[in-house]
């Protein structure tokens, strides 16, 4: 499976998704990866909701790469050791881009940009993404440029 646009993001579906980056990547539909969020009948009702008309699934990663996802697709993962999960199962994104990771409450983390927070769990799943061969970045929005994602774990000693 390849093609589709891989977001790591643990807000999910919000204006910097549904306007920004759908618009800039022709995205025509979400895919939400998440086993937890799958398996919760309120946000799978709600998360639909909050994508502005675009059709959204909302789907445990399993049945996520039974889903046929091409380059109008945009992959939001919940976490890193989702999107790793993912390209485990034979996903193969061009790039993943890590967006906003905030702070999971009760957990030690540190926080590599102003908007992304992460635990030493976390940064093991981004480097067993970045040795299976997929780019990480993080870029914002569209217009900011890219920033190699880790090498910030480097500098923070993750």
């Amino acid at each position: 499976m390849t093609g589709a646009h891989v977001r790591i993001d643990n807000r999910l579906i919000h204006g910097q998704v549904t306007v920004a980056w759908t618009r800039r990547l022709g995205v025509r539909r979400l895919l939400v990866c998440n086993d937890d969020v799958a398996a919760d009948d309120l946000q799978r009702a709600l998360l639909p909701q909050a994508a502005r008309g675009l059709p959204t699934d909302v789907l445990s990663v399993g049945a996520a790469l039974a889903v046929p996802a091409g380059a109008d697709v945009m992959i939001i993962a919940k976490h890193p050791e989702d999107a790793f999960r993912l390209v485990d199962g034979g996903l193969r994104p061009e790039v993943v881009n890590v967006g906003n990771v905030a702070p999971r409450p009760g957990t030690a983390y540190t926080m590599v940009t102003r908007s992304i927070a992460v635990t030493a769990d976390e940064a093991d799943a981004y480097r067993k993404l970045a040795a299976a061969g997929v780019p990480l970045v993080t870029q914002l929005m569209p217009h900011d440029k890219a920033a190699e994602f880790v090498p910030l774990l480097d500098r923070k000693g993750l």
